[in-house]
């Protein structure tokens, strides 16, 4: 039996890698939800997961509630157009950085200065919002379940084409 088909196509990848937005939710297992802003994201080059990578101190309750059951919300939003896009998947864990890693957190915090920038937010103010030391940093990788539209509108909520 041939595997799946990747829910991710290449514009989808490049975007969620970009300077998006990028807001990981969980809950734990008492069903009381948390949430963590994410300071970068890696496909992997079949398409098939993807990583994002977090303050480990602003994360711990997020951390925790990944450990429990590995369901994770994930919304990456683009700040000037609000195109946002939302992927669930039921099989999130903390990981290992990659070798690279901390290059990909430092080009996304530039990408989301610049992204950020083009509405008059202060750069200092964007990298303050992302600030974590390298020994701070952790990775959640999860393959993604379904992925849906969520920007404003008529069609928010709909399954992305090609989503399963």
């Amino acid at each position: 039996m041939n595997p799946p088909a990747p829910l991710l196509d290449p514009e989808l990848a490049a975007f969620l890698e970009g300077g998006v937005s990028i807001n990981v939710g969980a809950r734990d297992s008492h069903r009381i939800p948390t949430l963590a802003r994410a300071l970068g994201c890696r496909v992997s080059t079949d398409r098939t997961r993807v990583t994002v990578f977090l303050s480990r101190r602003q994360a711990s309750p997020l951390l925790e509630a990944i450990a429990d059951n590995g369901a994770v919300a994930i919304v990456f939003t683009e700040p000037h157009s609000h195109r946002a896009i939302q992927i669930k998947a039921a099989d999130a864990r903390e990981v290992p950085l990659d070798p690279g890693d901390a290059h990909r957190v430092e080009a996304y915090r530039q990408a989301f200065v610049t992204e950020v920038g083009r509405l008059g937010f202060p750069e200092p103010l964007i990298r303050a919002l992302l600030a974590a030391p390298l020994e701070d940093l952790t990775a959640v990788a999860f393959t993604p379940d379904s992925a849906h539209l969520q920007t404003p509108g008529p069609q928010a909520g709909a399954p992305l084409a090609g989503a399963r």
